[in-house]
């Protein structure tokens, strides 16, 4: 159940507002590379520009090292959302500081000022209560609405609500509203397809699912260290020695809701142009490595996904970076799509996938935030949520 205050719960005639938005977008040679973060926080600056408020940005974007670095700037970003909006786009060269305050004290009713990255400042991720009280001071109400930064205690993402009213935006209110619901009251049968390269990422987030989901699928690099732990060489395949006590631990855990490629397609080398050969679960020779899921396990998780009322799905089930190891990513995206379950991607590669794939407009929800929807699916409670106020 979502239960904070949401914009719908307050007035923002004439009010100065800071909204917390997730603008952290591939930028190539200057240019906004993919926009889907910054689409998806329309509805909420919109709603606020109808509403009479003033709206203030803050981002982070990259990882600069709490300098300013001009390669992770802000400046492409409000120039872009220029032109998806219909209201001015002003931009402050900081993000608190004497121009930001300068630059907040004019942006008027129906204006959107976008500050710099919040990044450029140590004080950010250490969340530190005096930039915390600098970004507040320059507005009269706080709205979060990055969802893909909410699993992070912040100064721009917890730090703020110790100084202003703090409510949810949109895209937060129906980022969590998805989740829970596949989580605490899905559609069953529940399948969870969970891939990606590490066991450690997702030890938390594979055991919430196993208490909650009817199968849970595993695919990508982290089903080798599944097959390692059940005794099988895996030759040169990516595989975490560290995690093979764990990964033991929940198959036995799992029982037969936790489900492992039964073939699996190997390369001679980590190359797209490497020889191939597809083969079923077993011993892997040396100088080979497993690169995809096969196509029986293809098939067998395509009929979960037929079969399911909610399918939540993170992590790609190969290196679908490279065209000849794409094949179980995309056609596990596909029966996805073709599925008359709720669907709902978990952010990063996934997402990637879906974009990639054009599968886009047959998924239920698509999540922007990878980290934060993972946090979820384990089951840990969201900072940035939890510090906005009760309704």
């Amino acid at each position: 159940m979502f239960n904070k205050k949401t914009i719908k719960d307050f007035d923002f005639k004439d009010k100065k507002v800071l909204v917390r938005v997730d603008f952290n977008v591939p930028l190539k040679e200057g240019k906004v590379g993919d926009d889907t973060r910054i689409t998806a926080a329309l509805p909420t600056i919109n709603y606020l520009m109808e509403q009479g408020a003033a709206a203030i940005l803050c981002s982070h974007l990259g990882r600069p090292k709490g300098d300013p670095d001009p390669a992770y700037s802000m400046k492409p970003v409000a120039d872009y959302l220029g032109k998806l909006v219909k209201f001015p786009v002003k931009f402050s060269s900081e993000c608190v500081g004497p121009v930001a305050e300068q630059a907040a004290a004019e942006v008027k009713p129906g204006e959107i000022l976008v500050l710099e990255n919040t990044r450029f400042y140590p004080g950010e991720t250490k969340n530190d209560p005096e930039m915390s009280r600098k970004l507040a001071s320059m507005a009269d109400v706080f709205v979060n609405d990055a969802f893909g930064s909410a699993h992070r205690a912040h100064a721009s993402t917890v730090g703020v609500t110790d100084y202003l009213p703090a409510v949810a935006g949109f895209l937060l209110e129906k980022e969590i509203q998805f989740l829970d619901a596949a989580i605490e009251d899905p559609k069953r049968p529940f399948v969870a397809i969970l891939g990606g390269a590490k066991v450690s990422d997702k030890i938390g987030v594979i055991k919430n699912l196993l208490s909650k989901a009817d199968a849970v699928l595993i695919g990508g690099g982290m089903a080798n260290t599944f097959f390692k732990a059940q005794g099988y060489p895996v030759g040169d395949s990516l595989v975490e020695d560290e995690a093979l006590e764990t990964a033991k631990e929940l198959v036995k855990e799992g029982g037969v809701k936790l489900r492992l490629p039964v073939d699996l397609v190997l390369a001679d080398k980590f190359d797209n142009d490497a020889a191939t050969q597809v083969v079923e679960v077993g011993p892997v020779p040396e100088g080979w490595r497993i690169l995809d899921i096969g196509p029986k396990t293809v098939e067998n998780y395509s009929k979960a996904v037929s079969d399911a009322g909610t399918v939540v799905w993170n992590g790609p089930m190969g290196v679908f970076e490279m065209s000849n190891f794409a094949k179980g990513t995309f056609e596990v995206a596909q029966a996805i799509a073709d599925s008359k379950a709720i669907s709902i991607i978990g952010g990063g590669d996934s997402a990637a996938a879906i974009q990639e794939s054009g599968l886009a407009d047959k998924i239920t929800h698509i999540s922007t935030g990878g980290g934060a929807s993972l946090e979820m699916l384990e089951g840990i409670q969201l900072p940035g949520l939890t510090a906005l106020q009760d309704k």
